[in-house]
């Protein structure tokens, strides 16, 4: 971990920025960008050494260009245990914050607020044999924290981990993410034989295809896995995606006959409503 950079200037696009740090802000440095489409980059940056927060939370960032900066919620992408916060990320062309923030580099500074919050979280659900990760697009950013985190592996058998996306190309954080952690010496082992990810595309051809809202509507997300259908004795959900997924998705494990939870009273699947433009 590193200490913030409140007491040094801050940097956009390479350059120091002529405006403050607000208050109630750390100060991060960014220490990785990777671009995998014209829609989609992840980026690591320093974590300061007070800062804290439960796998699957998400945080406030925006970028100090501006006086009265924007802030939009963001996931934390990286576990708990981690040094270094990672976020993954959409580019908008005329969005408030995205429209900047995928422009940033090495060494530029990201804000973020102080309190992690969210409902992506173990401490919302009951435990269960198996834990479906429903997700589109960057809603997978919370699910690859908590697939990081070994408290995950102690409280479900078996992960589901879902990611439905429109294009083949877009896959490949989920995918790069998956193969890492099947090698990786901290947490390998309790991935083997545990994690199963389950990528689809909507508009290209790909070994699955199809909205996971109507894989899990005809059967045949639980066909192509060899799994039987969703229960609330043994299946626990979370959800992250598009309005349209969660309301959808919600639906769906409701008619499977699991309850909403939360954290002040856990149950069997939890929905993330943050979002970023």
């Amino acid at each position: 971990m590193s200490d913030t950079l409140e007491s040094d200037p801050p940097i956009v696009e390479g350059k120091p920025s002529p405006f403050a740090v607000p208050a109630g802000c750390f100060a991060l440095s960014v220490r990785e960008v990777q671009h995998y489409t014209d829609r989609l980059f992840r980026f690591r940056v320093s974590r300061p050494r007070e800062f804290r927060f439960r796998s699957g939370e998400f945080v406030m960032i925006g970028l100090p260009n501006a006086e009265k900066p924007v802030f939009r919620a963001y996931s934390i992408a990286s576990p708990a245990w981690d040094e270094e916060l990672e976020f993954f990320s959409i580019k908008v062309p005329d969005g408030p914050l995205t429209e900047h923030l995928q422009k940033i580099r090495e060494g530029d500074t990201i804000l973020m607020r102080k309190k992690p919050t969210g409902t992506l979280v173990n401490d919302a659900l009951e435990p269960g044999k198996r834990l479906w990760m429903f997700s589109t697009g960057t809603g997978i950013a919370p699910f690859a924290s908590l697939i990081r985190d070994p408290e995950t592996y102690d409280k479900f058998g078996t992960l589901i981990l879902t990611h439905g996306c429109r294009l083949v190309d877009e896959l490949k954080y989920g995918q790069d993410l998956v193969a890492a952690l099947r090698e990786d010496p901290l947490i390998g082992e309790l991935v083997e034989g545990r994690l199963i990810h389950y990528p689809t595309v909507t508009r290209e051809p790909f070994e699955h295809q199809g909205r996971i809202t109507d894989l899990i509507t005809s059967g045949k997300l639980f066909e192509d896995l060899g799994l039987s259908r969703m229960g609330p004795e043994d299946d626990r959900a979370m959800i992250c995606g598009s309005m349209a997924m969660l309301k959808d998705t919600k639906e769906l494990c409701l008619s499977h006959g699991l309850e909403e939870g939360a954290n002040n009273k856990p149950a069997q699947f939890v929905v993330e409503r943050a979002f970023v433009d």
